[in-house]
């Protein structure tokens, strides 16, 4: 009884899946806690956080001067380290009040698989400085696939396609480890600005980027034809008079302004394709192409990529949810997972 007390207090270990887009917390124990914006708002005088994540993204495009709002991470990486220690602090502690505990957590962050020695170090040290323990790394298409429940120890291919808010992360993942892999910076946020570019030169209407990803919620899609045809009202500023106007846009137009985009991830994975062993191209085919993250969400994104590339594809279980799932697992199952972390551990 005493152990398992003791257990309950010590055991505060999180899995983070921490994207450009979305920061999202895994705590041991209890399951996925925390979903919110990876944004902060900032005082320009004094450097002062205001807010963090969804009261920092209420703020966007609606401050005054003397406050900025900004995300500390660009392309799945940290371009703005201080920010990016208080927002990962503050989460920290929204998730289980640090005050009350005698021990730091541990920590498994998910990161693209591109990511330099200097990126991943900087996530690490980020990490250290906001109050954790220790610091344990691994690639978002490794835990993406360990959250959607693929068997990745088996001597069998699988692939996954992670498409989150900065990076697409493409893997073939065989007994345990990557064998292929690719990864872009193209994914939701080069959809969200296809969309404003759209709009500006056909309606010479300026979109903030909170509205193009409403839009993009709303009425994205690459497959539908015109007769599943939806609208949508958008305001802006008219950058001929200044002043505010409002269009109706459809979902054909937003699939149009996509698609340039979308054919960029197509190609980069029938690229990784290519370069698969054949014995594990042979096993895709039968099981499939697996699609996780946000951008999974996209309509008829999976038929398009069927189509286009003849290898049957699917979207996960709650394939915003798969890295973060992933990460924990590894937290609650860790002698398990453990040799897949080493080479990317904070200890490197």
């Amino acid at each position: 009884m005493v152990f398992n007390f003791l257990t309950n207090i010590f055991s505060k270990d999180l899995g983070i899946d921490l994207g450009t887009a979305n920061t999202v917390v895994y705590v041991r124990g209890k399951g996925i806690v925390l979903f919110e914006p990876s944004m902060v708002a900032i005082r320009r005088e004094d450097k002062k956080v205001i807010a963090v994540g969804n009261e920092a993204k209420k703020m966007l495009g609606r401050t005054p001067e003397e406050i900025i709002t900004l995300r500390p991470l660009k392309d799945g990486v940290i371009a703005d380290f201080e920010s990016a220690e208080k927002m990962l602090r503050y989460f920290i502690e929204k998730v289980h009040n640090r005050r009350d505990l005698f021990v730091s957590p541990r920590i498994v962050i998910g990161i693209p698989s591109g990511t330099t020695s200097v990126e991943r170090k900087a996530v690490v040290d980020t990490a250290y400085q906001a109050g954790v323990r220790d610091v344990l790394l691994v690639t978002e298409p490794m835990a993406a696939a360990i959250g959607a429940n693929i068997p990745v120890w088996e001597p069998s291919g699988n692939i996954i396609v992670d498409i989150g808010g900065g990076t697409t992360e493409i893997a073939v993942i065989s007994l345990g480890g990557i064998v292929v892999s690719s990864s872009i910076k193209i994914a939701g946020d080069e959809m969200d600005e296809a969309i404003m570019h759209f709009i500006r030169k056909k309606y010479s209407l300026y979109i903030g980027e909170r509205t193009a990803e409403e839009i993009k919620i709303k009425l994205g899609n690459v497959y539908f034809g015109d007769e599943n045809k939806e609208y949508m009202e958008v305001k802006g500023r008219d950058l001929i008079t200044g002043v505010p106007r409002s269009i109706e846009i459809s979902s054909t137009e937003i699939r149009d302004a996509l698609r340039e985009v979308v054919n960029i991830i197509v190609n980069t994975i029938r690229d990784t394709l290519e370069k698969t062993p054949p014995e594990l191209a042979a096993d895709i085919i039968d099981k499939g192409i697996v699609l996780t993250g946000g951008g999974a969400l996209l309509r008829g994104l999976d038929e398009y990529i069927s189509e286009e590339l003849g290898v049957y594809t699917f979207v996960s279980e709650e394939p915003l949810y798969c890295v973060v799932k992933g990460t924990g697992k590894i937290i609650e199952e860790y002698e398990k997972y453990k040799q897949i972390l080493p080479k990317l551990s904070s200890n490197y």
